[in-house]
């Protein structure tokens, strides 16, 4: 444990109004130096403290939740070369507005999920941009016990309040501290495990050059310690802000490539992708292919109702027919919940669900204090594989031949607005009488088959995944079908 005492950013005294477009639904994220400046991540931090002390003070008269946690925010930062910078301009903010601060350096999104909640803490920020492209950045927020913060939560008051530059003058400078041992952190993670349980396995894990390689360092270091013969070769593993094999971002294609050859030149066992911040985890089998996450989530449900029987398992509306048969056939008990961390996180601690898990690659765990985990996933694998004696690709065959699927299909609008193209299309498929969901988007099923089509929240995009029961030939007729009509309202594969 160290104290630091150099703050990079020295605020302005007085601020004028301004407006700030980098907030989204859930987060913030901005083009570097078009929306999203040192100055605005330091009013970012300030509204965020002011916010959060307020509420932490006014919790002392009407006991709850909040009346155990210490006047404290944790903030993390990924590798990008511009988050540092923002970084100590969100602290310089927050000290200023009377809060302490906790840096944990570089880490990653989950790192600062495991602090707020282990520190005790009224917050926590990340400054990552993920895996969106290198000349952006952006924040993610998340209040006491790791809660998510969206716009109808708390966002738009944060918004607020930094926009207007309103903010308290007489409130002491908090103090800075720097804490960046993750032991604590990976002891954590390891608990999801028996170690004992593990045989011999070869890994490829490619970190991306992002914030993943220092904690897939330790974690190899337990396993080692643990006595278990796993071998791991480090794909693109030294952090480097300036991504010299490209962004990670695996849901990519092209992204993939690295690893799937990989996988085959050093005939793996498994193949471990992350994105930059690494809250996300994408798998690849023995034969370097790539495993849809809607199948993922289907195998790990599996695995925790193995261990937990009749417990909830949470997931999204986009690709529904395995993870609910799944469920269903391990007496589990299955709870839908929209797409996006903020909604699943809450469904979760409504239904006290042991897991949770979107087709995008997030998946979430109780016992990570609801929050989603990159590094857990691909542990649960290694030791799934280990207990059955099956490879990955034997483990989602099943899944994949029962209910086959798309795969998310993206389409950029040029003529038509996406609640005109979702209202056209349901019209368009109402005369087959399907069973209709808007929890998020448009879900049609037509018990053989169905389609979720939804808006992207962030890019001018449409969503489509389709699925079947059990019928190929059935899902890729329905995919021209749709791709098709899709072209006709002016919306081009992205």
């Amino acid at each position: 444990m160290s104290t630091s005492t150099t703050i990079i950013y020295q605020p302005k005294t007085e601020f004028n109004p301004i407006t700030i477009s980098s907030f989204k639904a859930y987060d913030i994220r901005g083009e570097l130096g078009v929306n999203l400046d040192e100055e605005i991540a330091y009013r970012i931090g300030r509204a965020f403290a002011q916010i959060l002390y307020q509420r932490y003070h006014a919790a002392s008269t009407q006991p709850d939740d909040t009346t155990s946690l210490r006047p404290a925010i944790v903030i993390g930062s990924d590798i990008r070369h511009s988050s540092e910078q923002l970084k100590q301009a969100a602290i310089a903010g927050m000290m200023d507005a009377g809060i302490d601060v906790i840096d944990l350096g570089m880490s990653g999104t989950e790192e600062v999920y495991f602090a707020t909640s282990h520190y005790q803490a009224l917050g926590g920020i990340e400054v990552t941009a993920s895996h969106n492209p290198i000349n952006y950045n952006g924040l993610k927020l998340v209040k006491e016990h790791s809660k998510p913060i969206s716009a109808d939560d708390g966002l738009a008051e944060i918004q607020a309040l930094a926009e207007s530059g309103k903010f308290t003058t007489d409130n002491p400078s908090g103090k800075l501290q720097l804490l960046t041992d993750k032991s604590t952190y990976v002891d954590h993670v390891m608990t999801f495990i028996d170690t004992d349980k593990l045989k011999p396995l070869k890994l490829v894990i490619n970190s991306g050059n992002g914030s993943a390689g220092p904690v897939v360092d330790l974690l190899i270091e337990k396993l080692a310690q643990a006595n278990t013969h796993v071998e791991v070769i480090k794909l693109h593993h030294a952090p480097d802000g300036s991504f010299p094999n490209g962004i990670p971002n695996p849901m990519i294609e092209a992204n993939r490539v690295a690893t799937q050859q990989a996988v085959l030149e050093h005939n793996a066992d498994l193949g471990i992708a992350f994105d930059g911040d690494f809250d996300r985890c994408f798998l690849f089998n023995e034969k370097g292919e790539f495993i849809d996450g809607s199948y993922v989530v289907g195998m790990l449900a599996q695995a925790f109702l193995n261990k937990y029987p009749n417990e909830s398992i949470v997931y999204d509306p986009r690709v529904i027919y395995n993870t609910e048969a799944v469920i269903n056939d391990h007496g589990g008990n299955a709870v839908i919940s929209k797409s996006g961390h903020s909604f699943i996180k809450q469904v979760m601690r409504d239904s006290s669900a042991v897991y949770g898990g979107e087709m995008s690659a997030h998946h979430y765990f109780r016992d990570f204090f609801y929050c989603d985990s990159g590094m857990i996933p691909w542990l649960l694998t290694i030791e799934l594989l280990s207990i059955t004696g099956k490879t990955l690709s034997e483990l989602v065959a099943g899944y994949i031949e029962a209910y086959p699927s798309s795969g998310e299909l993206n389409f950029r609008l040029t003529t038509h607005d996406a609640p005109a193209i979702i209202n056209a299309i349901e019209k368009n498929f109402s005369v087959q009488n399907p069973v209709k969901s808007t929890l998020d988007g448009l879900s049609l099923n037509f018990g053989e088959w169905r389609f979720n089509l939804r808006a992207s929240n962030t890019e001018p995009l449409i969503r489509l995944n389709i699925e079947s029961r059990g019928d190929r030939k059935l899902l890729d007729t329905k995919i021209q079908e749709i791709n098709e009509w899709l072209a006709a309202q002016g919306a081009r594969p992205a």
